[in-house]
């Protein structure tokens, strides 16, 4: 395409990529996620040491929360899991690098990893009973590259998922479906080498378009818009994979019934709080918030009674992108921490309840 025929901001934005960095970007990350992956459990903290800078932040979803330095994540996170399960293999699905959307310049570069920590869950996690069966947890894994070390991360893991598999689900009968949530149809989410900016450019602008669109839904106190609307953006035949809890479903017209008009009928006050990162690349983008949003229940979300605190939502939100519409999109919402805000901390429940308490 012609530079004559770029609007300022496309223009803006392919010149501002730098494909170099983003690809140096990759290689800490893979060589981290490699490392750490393959590692001793003795030597853990070691590993993951050597990639990430000496003021790393790390933020998870409850109950690891947010910790500083090496150390502390292995300690909350790494290791617990690993001892859990036996065998332990990523399995990613989607991968990803590119400039922050939602930062003031753009100049930060995040890299996104999507899929599941496959295992043989041999040992409780989380108070959460082992199976000794092959378990699945899925996660998004969101890495901030700076000066050759990881800054920052983020990793979103669905709790609740492993809860489903081991039998003790906390909550009622979700209104989407439950399974091992397949990766893109095209099988083209690993994006290893550099990739043409304008496709990166295309898919941001699809998704900002899509954001916008939700935006004046929360303005208008519209809660049951048409098939039509959401046409704008995504495709008939788009799927949705939503967190256990909500489960996954297909078509605008389901994904209606089974998410979109309960999330808008029986959630009130609802506040964009915007993202950390919001990225893509190719025909992927990603997007996560610490929370993205607040609201309140008025009752039957998660089939659950009504509330009348104001809770946040930290969500994570990866697309695959079609010709000028969404046709994919894999969703992770921290759900423990957004139901302890109301009063129910599922996996402090699911302790007293295995030991004799209400």
């Amino acid at each position: 395409m012609s530079n004559m025929w770029l609007s300022r901001a496309q223009w803006w934005y392919l010149m501002t990529v730098d494909t170099d960095k983003i690809q140096k970007a990759k290689d800490v990350v893979r060589a981290c996620h490699r490392d750490v992956d393959g590692c001793a459990d003795d030597q853990l903290e070691a590993t993951l040491a050597r990639h990430v800078s000496a003021h790393y932040r790390w933020r998870g979803m409850r109950p690891f929360y947010e910790q500083a330095g090496s150390e502390a994540v292995v300690a909350a996170f790494w290791r617990p899991l690993r001892q859990a399960f036996t065998a332990l293999t990523r399995r990613e699905d989607v991968f990803i690098a590119g400039h922050n959307d939602a930062s003031h310049d753009g100049a930060e570069i995040w890299t996104a990893s999507m899929g599941h920590f496959v295992g043989l869950f041999d040992a409780p996690w989380l108070g959460i009973p082992a199976t000794g069966r092959m378990a699945a947890l899925r996660y998004a894994q969101f890495d901030c590259v700076v000066d050759g070390a990881i800054e920052s991360s983020a990793l979103f893991c669905d709790v609740i998922g492993v809860m489903q598999q081991a039998g003790c689900y906390p909550l009622p009968e979700q209104t989407g479906a439950a399974h091992m949530y397949p990766g893109p149809r095209t099988h083209d989410g690993i994006h290893l080498a550099a990739t043409d900016p304008q496709h990166g450019h295309d898919t941001l602008a699809l998704i900002n378009r899509m954001i916008d669109d939700l935006s004046a839904l929360n303005d208008s106190g519209e809660d049951h818009c048409s098939p039509e609307y959401l046409a704008r953006c995504w495709h008939r035949d788009m799927a949705w994979y939503g967190p256990a809890g909500i489960g996954s479903t297909m078509t605008i017209e389901r994904y209606q019934q089974q998410h979109q008009y309960p999330f808008r009928e029986q959630l009130s006050d609802k506040r964009f709080l915007g993202h950390v990162a919001r990225i893509a690349e190719g025909n992927y983008g990603a997007f996560f918030g610490w929370p993205n949003l607040t609201n309140r229940s008025t009752g039957g979300f998660l089939g659950l009674p009504a509330s009348a605190t104001a809770c946040e939502m930290r969500v994570v939100d990866v697309f695959r992108r079609d010709g000028d519409r969404l046709a994919e999109n894999w969703v992770f919402i921290d759900l423990p921490h957004y139901l302890a805000q109301q009063g129910l901390d599922v996996l402090d429940r699911l302790q007293r309840l295995r030991q004799g308490g209400g």
